[in-house]
């Protein structure tokens, strides 16, 4: 027989990295093994790096492995390269891969470092909040655990982000070198850290050094039984028979010889021990703030339900999949924390897997939910974490939920993470990890909302469920479905069996087993969900108004000279739906004349309708800043090249409109300025809140508007009369976090300063669009306006509901003829309907009620099988070269669709030589907005004919 072949040096560290991976990736810092491999290219190099900044220090480490299998056949030597780097750094991980070693690490040895890493895990709040990191580091370097690079690292750290990120960069680079702990523990002792010693070590009598203790003079509880029952399925430990014994009596030894006895390396699991360090809670971590910190260290608060929200949480406690509909201010949120808990306890005593997911539809609920719901009640007993893709950390969505019980996220996060399922992705996530989905305001479950799009992949796994078990195939795991609501509307329905058929639809929607509602003789439920006073106010609108009638009167001469005939009324939202498809028209035809003028009718009309909201001035100033911007855009010169002056001359209909309105600058000015012609509305306003005010001794309120121009125009209007100020109003703006080119944002802390300012009574009235309608934490309020704004029923129920605060008032100010009064009628007339199909539908026959939810969830499966295949139909149609596009004003074309790039996965932009040189930039003073990874600051326009066609963009310098 022939002798088999010896396996080269190269090819038995192949094999040892095979078999070793995951210890290998999770346990190196790439940057610093990059520097010790000279065999790899400068390009491969800077790629990792960027992995490593941008998806993490494991990720790297994975695709480095991939790049060292892959390369070396074409790199004799590349491996012994690898492994020497491993070893030279000091990392854990060298001795898996040194071939000088003659055997690999025992299982004891192993797990010794296990233990040790899941119990800095265990108490990484406290080690973060108690170490001072560089004094730490400094002791470590003594003790050669870490060397300069490392330290040098950690100061970094410290001076960029705080003591708190200094000590969790420290310890994640500790815990990759091998034999860490002893030396580990011996420098906390000497760097005045005894206490903490002792309490990773399990020993809490012990002293410093010289009988020191620790220099943060605080005593350290012992770990309680329950934290070292869920650190074992962690770590790999074995039940003992001592279940008597209080495992907080341990020692460290005690455990160490458990784990000695009883650990081998193929039940030790260690990735999500390391996956913590670096990636902890992504909003509150690196904060510093007093209140966070003693709410870490304050023990759990009691869960207790009053009696109506344990009688609508008792079918989800029996593993049901249910609707709870509450009024607002009731506490659907509390239900769904008990909920939650219940369902992970019950898991944990079934030894079963538990995992919750916390889905909400706005960025600010995920911290909102964290703080002031399911962390304060949850994260003692159960890992908890807030994502949002607002999130300044980078992170991947898979790993974190592997490494967390309840994960609290926007659901476009989840919805991401479940395509990618379906590309292969590693990053994709499947419904089945999860065991209980609770849904916050499910009434968004419907047509093409995100919330409807995941509870799709939910029937899909649930109708091949049910082909699996007609074969006697093993079932795919699915979650509890928990939906919370306060209003699921009718949708539209002008009578009751429509109503009924939306209800249905929104439980087929989420397959809830029965929408819970509370009897409405529940005496707890009317305490809480307290029914304000209905007012209207309504203005009379036929009050002379000569400045909407001289803008009538501009709009008319303009539409006469381009012979337009609309059949809507002048500052009507009809009128402007009108004007945008002329505009649109004009421009797709290349008429330009009916474009321009298009283009300032819609101006017109906002000005019409800014008038009738606020005052004339705000009116006037939209007006003139706009022909303001036009005529120096359009009548200016190129100053910004020395060598060439471009004249943008505007042709004749621009020209014509520029003058139309200079010629009737000063008469409008004039009647914008007469306070006779104020707005009637603003007057009933007036009256409303001074009213409010004076009768109440802390009041505090909510003026809904429709747009961020009228919000903040009545909290400038509130802020320039001194009258106001005189009663106690402390007004302030609360507005979306949307990009608009013509009025600014506002971002997320600007929001939440503003709230927060709003509870603690510095500011006591906000001037708020529809953001603030659902979902936002905001403080009881006892007036509630809605200012000329009437939507559907469930935004006047939502709007409602902030009016909770004793002997409070809900008032709709609006003028005489624009309808609004009859929609806010017909709204309430909507919620009674509403009422009553919910009720239709619980008094069902519960055969005939799922039998029409089976019927609606195929009409929805089938509606979803024809859209695929139509935008299949689109996507084969589409050829970005055949794609070609022109100026909208002068219609000449500009450039191709293979023009075209995308950057940060949102952004489209055009960045070639050629289209360079086709365009001017004109400083936008609203544009200069600064966000995480790019800023815009000026708008692009058509070097040939002056056109806007979009916003210069810097991103990352």
């Amino acid at each position: 027989m022939e002798a088999a072949a010896t396996p080269s040096r190269d090819e038995y560290i192949l094999y040892l990295i095979s078999c070793f991976r995951t210890r290998i990736k999770t346990s190196v810092q790439v940057n610093r093994v990059l520097d010790m491999m000279p065999s790899l290219s400068l390009e491969r190099k800077l790629h990792l790096r960027a992995v490593a900044g941008e998806k993490g220090n494991v990720e790297a480490a994975e695709q480095l492995l991939f790049v060292v299998e892959k390369e070396a056949v074409g790199l004799p030597g590349l491996c012994q390269e690898f492994s020497e780097a491993l070893v030279r750094g000091g990392y854990d991980a060298g001795r898996y891969l040194d071939p000088s070693l003659n055997e690999l690490p025992s299982p004891s040895l192993e797990a010794t470092g296990d233990l040790g890493k899941a119990l800095v895990n265990l108490f990484f709040d406290r080690l973060t909040d108690m170490l001072q990191a560089t004094q730490v580091a400094f002791k470590c370097l003594e003790k050669e655990l870490l060397d300069l690079e490392d330290v040098e690292r950690v100061i970094v750290e410290k001076n960029k982000q705080g003591n708190k990120s200094a000590v969790r960069e420290m310890l994640y680079r500790i815990i990759q070198k091998k034999e860490w702990l002893s030396p580990f523990l011996e420098a906390l002792r000497e760097a005045g850290h005894a206490n903490m010693a002792a309490y990773i070590s399990g020993d809490p009598n012990e002293q410093g050094v010289n009988g020191a203790s620790d220099s943060s003079n605080e005593m350290y509880e012992a770990p309680s039984s329950e934290d070292v029952e869920n650190l074992q399925p962690r770590i790999g430990l074995q039940e003992t028979p001592e279940d008597d014994k209080n495992a907080s009596e341990k020692s460290f030894e005690d455990l160490l010889a458990i784990s000695e006895s009883d650990v081998s390396l193929q039940e030790t699991n260690f990735c999500d021990v390391i996956a913590d360090f670096g990636q902890m809670n992504l909003y509150s971590d690196d904060s510093d703030h007093v209140e966070s910190r003693n709410q870490r260290s304050s023990p759990e608060k009691e869960l207790h339900l009053r009696d109506y929200q344990m009688e609508v949480a008792k079918p989800a406690l029996e593993g049901k999949n249910i609707i709870i509909c509450l009024p607002t201010g009731t506490g659907k949120t509390r239900v769904a924390v008990y909920i939650a808990k219940d369902h992970l306890d019950t898991k944990r005593k079934a030894k079963e897997h538990g995992k919750v997911v916390v889905l909400v539809n706005k960025v600010p609920l995920v911290e909102q939910h964290l703080e002031n719901e399911f962390g304060p009640y949850m994260k003692h007993a159960y890992r908890t974490i807030g994502l949002s893709g607002s999130s300044q950390l980078k992170f991947s969505f898979p790993e974190l939920i592997k490494d967390y019980d309840v994960i609290i996220c926007t659901a476009k996060i989840l919805e991401n993470a479940l395509e990618k399922v379906y590309e292969d992705d590693e990053e994709g996530v499947q419904l089945s990890v999860f065991s209980l989905m609770i849904i916050d305001e499910c009434h968004h479950t419907q047509k093409g909302a995100v919330y409807n799009n995941i509870m799709r992949y939910y029937l899909k796994e649930k109708r091949e469920n049910e082909k699996r078990k007609k074969e006697g195939k093993q079932l795919m795991p699915q979650p509890q479905i928990l939906g919370l609501t306060a209003s699921p509307g009718v949708g539209g329905a002008t009578n009751h069996s429509k109503a009924e058929e939306h209800i249905l639809t929104i439980c087929a929607n989420l397959d809830a087993d029965e929408i819970v509602t509370v009897q409405e003789h529940s005496l707890q439920l009317q305490h809480q969900a307290k029914e304000p006073l209905k007012k209207f106010e309504i203005a009379d609108d036929k009050k002379e108004d000569p400045f909407k009638e001289k803008l009538v009167n501009i709009m008319t001469e303009i539409q006469g000279y381009c012979q337009f005939s609309p059949n809507a009324d002048f500052g009507s939202q009809a009128y402007e739906q009108w004007v945008i498809q002329e505009e649109k028209k004009a421009a797709k035809e290349g008429t330009r004349k009916e474009r321009v003028c298009a283009e300032h009718l819609k101006k017109y009309n906002d000005a019409l309708l800014i008038n009738d909201t606020t005052q004339m001035i705000d009116a006037y100033n939209h007006l003139k800043n706009f022909y303001e911007e036009e005529r120096s855009r359009k009548m200016s010169m190129d100053e910004d090249s020395e060598d060439e002056l471009i004249a943008l001359q505007p042709d004749e209909t621009a020209t014509r409109l520029i003058e139309l309105f200079y010629d009737k600058q000063k008469e409008l000015e004039e009647l914008a300025e007469k306070l006779q012609y104020e707005n009637e509305k603003l007057t009933k306003l007036r009256m409303t809140l001074m009213q409010q005010f004076t009768k109440s001794n802390e009041p505090r309120g909510i003026i809904f508007s429709k747009t961020r121009q009228s919000a903040f125009a009545i909290y400038r209007w509130i802020n320039d009369n001194p009258k106001f100020e005189e009663v106690g109003v402390k007004a302030h703006y609360l507005i979306g976090t949307g990009h608009n080119s013509e009025f600014q944002h506002m971002t997320q802390n600007e929001q939440k300063d503003v709230i927060e300012k709003f509870r603690s009574g510095k500011i006591n009235l906000l001037i708020a669009t529809t953001v603030a309608e659902e979902g936002l934490d905001i403080s009881q309020c006892n007036i509630v306006i809605r200012y000329g704004l009437v939507t559907n029923e469930i935004a006047m129920m939502q709007a409602r509901g902030r009016a909770r605060a004793e002997e409070s008032i809900y008032v709709l100010v609006a003028s005489d003829g624009s309808g609004a009064a009859e929609r806010e009628n017909v709204n309430m007339f909507r919620e009674k309907m509403m009422h009553r199909a919910i009720k239709r539908v619980q008094k069902m026959p519960h055969e005939i009620y799922l039998h029409k939810i089976k019927e609606l969830q195929l009409q929805s499966c089938m509606e979803m099988k024809m859209k695929a295949r139509k935008e299949q139909f689109k996507q084969y149609k589409k050829n970005p070269s055949l794609i070609m596009f022109h100026c909208k004003n002068c219609n000449d074309p500009k450039c191709s669709g293979d023009d075209i790039q995308v950057i940060l996965n949102m952004h489209h932009v055009n960045v070639t030589k050629e289209f360079a040189n086709l365009y001017i930039v004109r400083e936008n003073k609203t544009l200069r907005a600064k966000e995480a990874d790019y800023q815009t600051n000026g708008d692009i326009i058509c070097r040939n004919c002056g056109q806007i066609w979009g916003t210069m963009m810097i991103s990352k310098d």
